[in-house]
């Protein structure tokens, strides 16, 4: 039964690299393809000048890839910040108009995308943000917030007061008692929602063309062009790209919870 058991995971895990790689598999010929058309399998010839031209000091990828990562962790940082207080209340207390808060912070996943934009577009003209990462940033907190508030509402909803109250017997301060109490059961749920805002963050492409009106350019801003006809050959290198930044993001992420665990497990060892 062991051995069945180690099978089919090994089996599911294979089926699942597969399903995962299959997307990627036309990207990586066709990023190295100099002319592909139907109904050809493979490109009749290669080239390399998708990824020189990706990789030229003209081209910007770096100073995009860096703008796109640094937008997305400093709005991850802030929704972490603004979540925590609100999903407290939201997951451990009834009130009359809970239904209305949260449907009011769920709006912007809700409401188009291309409605909520325009509304936001007209606030930032006139409060002056538009045309800077600051107002970049602000934009990309409204449609990521709600899925940082929603993954701390899980969370908090399974910590009773109790424990909280057991610490404060033992002596505990209120920040003794939220880092060694709250935080470790909330971790799940902050690393859940980071991802989601990290991703929902870097794949933002009409909010920063509007809001930042060309002058911040994420990796979506300049893979856009490419993927909608310019060239197909540099769009999939720039894809492939975009994809490698994402899992970095994530893989970063999952090093830091295991080193934090990790650190957890050896203190109470």
């Amino acid at each position: 039964m062991r051995r069945i058991g180690h099978f089919m995971h090994a089996a599911v895990t294979i089926i699942l690299l597969i399903a995962i790689a299959i997307p990627f598999i036309p990207l990586f010929f066709s990023s190295f393809s100099h002319g592909w058309r139907w109904p050809e399998v493979i490109p009749h010839a290669f080239s390399l000048r998708a990824w020189v031209y990706v990789f030229s000091g003209n081209s910007g990828t770096w100073e995009a890839v860096w703008t796109s990562l640094e937008i997305a962790f400093i709005v991850t940082l802030i929704n972490l910040l603004l979540a925590l207080p609100a999903a407290n209340v939201l997951g451990r207390l009834r009130f009359r108009g809970k239904w209305l808060i949260e449907g009011l912070i769920y709006a912007p996943i809700i409401i188009p995308a291309f409605i909520s934009v325009m509304g936001m577009y007209i606030s930032f003209i006139r409060l002056g943000l538009t045309d800077s990462v600051t107002g970049v940033i602000v934009a990309h907190i409204i449609p990521t917030l709600p899925y940082m508030v929603r993954a701390l509402i899980v969370s908090y909803s399974t910590l009773g007061f109790q424990w909280e109250e057991q610490g404060q017997m033992l002596g505990a301060s209120g920040f003794q008692r939220f880092c060694y109490i709250v935080m470790p059961h909330l971790m799940p749920g902050i690393v859940a929602g980071a991802s989601l805002s990290i991703l929902v963050s870097l794949s933002q492409y009409l909010v920063t063309f509007l809001v930042g009106g060309g002058q911040v350019m994420t990796l979506p801003l300049i893979l856009f062009p490419f993927i909608s006809g310019g060239d197909p050959a540099i769009g999939s290198a720039y894809t492939l790209i975009f994809a490698g930044m994402a899992a970095f993001a994530l893989f970063l992420m999952d090093f830091l919870l295991k080193r934090y665990y990790g650190k957890k497990v050896t203190v109470h060892l």
